[in-house]
Parts: structure tokens; C-alpha cells; sequence
């Protein structure tokens, strides 16, 4: 090797030693021998010796130079938790499994995103709203625990040598009006929210008025109204801070799709006597973007934190592939389904005193800056529901069904201009629209935190501390979110919300 290397090096000077044979195989091919054109060209000669010099010797022993080019962004070959999903959910998960572990580097984490622009991420793409006016006591409790969160947030997800986390935390409540049908619901809602902790007020048709004088009150019976922990801040702020502090505290990142699971199986049998396959993931395929080049990766425990894409992941796993009306035959009941969010600019709307005003028509309306925009929109009728294939918006949906309702209860804006348009995946949970939370019996070290239906955003810091309980801990050590447990689909007992948005 050392007489190679030493041969290699003796090349410049045997160069110069054949010069007079040079000059004239150049004389005799036409090109031109004076010195400065011997000179360019021997100067260039050298430059290209000295680079082949310079790459012989980074081959040689204990160089990291490798002749196998190695694809950049390619996720390790081994984690403790791959985590299917990289929006707010799944990096929540990641921040909360760095700060429970006991030891530096004691979990190895690795977050998979399939989208590297989040042009198409739900969280990115979403309101950003948050409330504690629900009627089930666990999304009330996840939404106090995630405002207090919130407002603390440099304190959870500031790093070291970068700027404070700045959320834009608008804190402008939410604004519940009800019809006569509902306003005994709303009553009782209103009784568990105050209850468990939330500031919240019941205002009647006059006081309404008195409070808020660009509302037409007709055919409201009674109004609920968010004093703390209630508005809206700015989602991608979010995101980004918790995958920042992840990332800061280890957390692998990798953009790439998963195509697929290497499982281990082994058959149970049933209290019925039915015998089912235990699956346990091994590995999971991780796809490069743009590529057919794939990487295994091996681990203990998967999150499915993929939103409306987590029932394709599911389906890889044959989850509810199985025999109908059996265990094995249910499926993960989660889609994508498509909201429409418009901008729209009201010069005589209600500026700064502007809420989170939710209709009992079904439209929404807050604030967005201060120069007179705002951003509306409303669900579609089951019958009805969009094309999921792409996030086209629907301009006629605005001013067929959104704006004859948004006249009507907010008068100002029946002069208003249409400055832009947004679509959005809900990950919509078909069976009850409640987050889904938990594993599946089939598949024991796969878990699931998907199905939040619209609010995962508002609700992510604290479930992905209860889902880091699970995981760690064993069970709920905070907030116990049982009733979320994928047991309720197999046994067809649904939890609705009252008065869900």
C-alpha cells in the first residue's frame, strides 16, 4: 500500500521530467507551444494530480471516505419507539417521551413524517382554536391541562439559545349560542364545565345583546361564554416548538412514508373459544420520498399518530381485514374528511371584541389579525361531505350555505369580500368523532392516538402526556382516559359530545 501511495506521489515530478516529449506530441497535434500555454496547461495537469493524490489518501486506512454512496435522511436502523406521524400529535408524543425518561438518551425515539413541506398537515392547516366548553369531562380536562400548558410554554418548549417560543395566544374565548331546542343541554354542559375547573358564563338573549350589540339575537335562547383558557393561537408555532425541543432532547427525525410492518404472530384463544393472532410489530418499512429505496427499522413499540391518514396505517396491519362480526373484522374507524376555512375582509365587523363565535346554525366565525379579516366555515351535511382525493376548496359551499347564515346572525357582514380560501383534513372518527387512544387488542405494542375529529390541536399537550403514561407507566397517571380505549368499538358503546363543533 505505502509503495502504491509513494508511486502516486512521484507522479508530479515525472511529469516535469517528460516535458521535451510533451512539447512536441503538442506541436504535432496544432496546439500552441509557447510558455504561457504550457504553463496554463500543466498548472491545470498538476491541480488534477493533487485532487487524485487527496482522494487516494482519504481511502487509505481510517478515513470515514466511502466509495457507497449513502442516502441522506435515512432513518437508524433500530428504535425503542417509532412514532408514525410527525404533526403536532406525534411530536407531542416524542417531547413527553424525552422528559419522562429516567435516563439521557435512555429511549431512542424516532418521529416518521411523510410530508417534509406539512403542506397538507392537519395541524399546520387547522383553526387553531382551543376550549374547554365540551360535555365530556375528558376533553374538558384536556383542555384546561393543555391551555395551563399553553401559557406556560417557554417554560415546557423553550431551548437554549433560541428565540421564546411566541404563540400568539389570543385569549378572546369561545362563544356558544344555542336555540331554544338545546339551551337544557347547554345548561347542563355548563354545570360539568364549571365543575371540573373551567370559566365559564351563561348569558341570556338580553345580556348577549348588551355584551356583544353586532349580534341579531333572534332565535337565541340562551349563549355560554368562555372568561379563561378559551381563543386561539398560531398552530405551525406550535408544531415547530414541539419538534425543536424534541429533536433538542434526541429525537430522530426522518421524512418518509411507512409502506409497511414485519410482525411476529402467535394464536390466542378467545373467552368464546375463537381463536384470534396476537400480531407484535418487529420492524417497520420506512420509504424514502421520491425513491424506491427503503430502511427496516426495528423496535419495541409503534405510535400511530399518523391523523387522517392512521387508518391506512391500521389497514396495513390487517386491522379489520378479519371475518365481519369478529374482533379480527373491525377496522380503525378513522378517514379523512375536508373543511373549508375562508378569509374573508368585513370592514364594519366587530374588530377586537370579536370571539370564537360558534352558531347554533352550525357556522364559525373569529377573528384573524387586526385589519378587519376574519375566517368562517361550517361542516357539511353527512350527505354531503367533499371530495377527500385533493384539498381543492369549494368557493360555492361559502356562498351557498356559510354566508346566507352568517348574514343573517352578524348583519355587518353582509358587505364583506372573499380574500382566500383553505382546506383541511379533520382525522374524523366515524363511529363517535372522540379521540381514540390506546391499543388495539390484535396488535399489542401499537398504539394509538388518532380519531380527535377537530380538536387534536387544541388538546395535543396533554394527551401526549397521557400517551407517554401508557407507554412508560403502564396506565393513566394524570388524566385517565379510559373511556378513549379502542375496547368501546369492539363493544359498540360510543361517547358522543353534545353540541360538538
Amino acid at each position: 500500500m505505502m509503495k502504491w501511495y509513494r508511486a502516486l506521489r512521484g507522479l508530479s515530478g515525472a511529469a516535469h521530467r517528460a516535458l521535451p516529449l510533451r512539447q512536441a506530441v503538442l506541436h504535432r497535434c496544432g496546439f500552441s507551444t509557447s510558455a504561457a500555454a504550457r504553463k496554463d496547461f500543466f498548472q491545470d495537469l498538476e491541480s488534477q494530480f493533487k485532487a487524485f493524490r487527496e482522494k487516494a489518501a482519504a481511502a487509505m486506512p481510517g478515513s470515514d471516505w466511502s466509495p457507497i454512496q449513502v442516502t441522506k435522511g435515512l432513518p437508524p436502523e433500530r428504535a425503542d419507539i417509532v412514532i408514525v406521524g410527525g404533526g403536532v400529535m406525534g411530536w407531542s408524543v416524542a417531547y413527553w417521551l424525552k422528559k419522562k425518561e429516567k435516563v439521557r438518551d435512555g429511549v431512542r425515539v424516532l418521529v416518521v413524517e411523510k410530508d417534509p413541506t406539512y403542506s397538507q398537515a392537519s395541524s399546520v392547516l387547522s383553526c387553531g382554536g382551543i376550549r374547554q366548553q365540551f360535555s365530556l369531562k375528558e376533553n374538558i380536562l384536556l383542555s384546561l391541562a393543555s391551555a395551563d400548558f399553553l401559557k406556560n410554554i417557554n417554560d415546557h418548549l423553550g431551548v437554549v439559545n433560541e428565540d421564546p417560543v411566541d404563540l400568539q395566544f389570543n385569549h378572546s374565548g369561545y362563544l356558544f349560542l344555542a336555540s331554544q331546542d338545546v339551551a337544557p343541554i347547554m345548561e347542563e354542559n355548563y354545570t360539568i364545565q364549571r365543575d371540573l375547573g373551567a370559566k365559564v358564563m351563561l348569558l341570556s338573549p338580553t345580556q348577549l345583546k348588551d355584551r356583544f350589540p353586532w349580534i341579531n339575537t333572534d332565535g337565541i335562547a340562551l349563549a355560554s361564554y368562555g372568561l379563561e383558557n378559551e381563543g386561539w393561537f398560531d398552530p405551525w408555532t406550535l408544531l415547530n416548538a414541539f419538534r425543536c425541543k424534541a429533536m433538542s432532547m434526541g429525537v430522530y427525525q426522518c421524512f418518509g412514508e411507512v409502506t409497511g410492518f414485519r410482525c411476529s404472530s402467535q394464536k390466542a384463544e378467545t373467552t368464546d373459544g375463537d381463536f384470534v393472532n396476537i400480531k407484535r410489530i418487529k420492524y417497520v418499512d420506512v420509504r424514502m420520498p421520491n425513491s424506491l429505496e427503503y430502511q427496516p427499522v426495528e423496535c419495541a413499540v409503534v405510535v400511530n399518530a399518523a391523523g387522517a391518514s392512521s387508518g391506512k396505517i391500521a389497514d396495513m396491519l390487517g386491522i379489520g381485514q378479519g371475518p365481519e362480526q369478529t374482533m379480527a373484522g373491525i377496522r380503525l374507524p378513522v378517514e379523512p374528511r375536508k373543511r373549508f376555512v375562508y378569509v374573508v375582509h368585513c370592514p364594519d365587523g366587530p374588530g377586537l371584541e370579536c370571539p370564537f363565535l360558534i352558531d347554533c346554525s352550525g357556522f364559525f366565525l373569529r377573528r384573524e389579525g387586526l385589519g378587519g379579516n376574519y375566517i368562517t366555515g361550517m361542516s357539511p351535511e353527512e350527505t354531503e361531505e367533499p371530495d377527500v382525493s385533493n384539498l381543492d376548496v369549494d368557493h360555492d359551499f361559502f356562498h351557498d350555505k356559510v354566508w346566507p347564515l352568517l348574514c343573517h346572525r352578524l348583519p355587518p357582514f353582509e358587505c364583506l369580500k372573499v380574500s382566500g380560501a383553505w382546506a383541511g383534513y379533520y382525522d374524523y372518527n366515524t363511529f363517535d368523532q372522540n379521540a381514540i387512544v390506546g391499543t388495539h387488542p390484535l396488535v399489542n405494542n401499537m398504539f394509538f392516538v388518532t380519531g380527535f375529529s377537530g380538536h387534536g390541536l387544541q388538546q395535543s399537550p396533554a394527551v401526549g402526556r397521557a400517551v407517554v403514561e401508557l407507554i412508560l407507566d403502564g396506565g393513566f397517571q394524570t388524566i385517565d382516559l379510559s373511556a378513549f380505549d379502542f375496547k368501546r368499538i369492539l363493544y359498540h358503546e360510543p361517547i358522543l359530545e353534545r353540541n360538538i363543533v
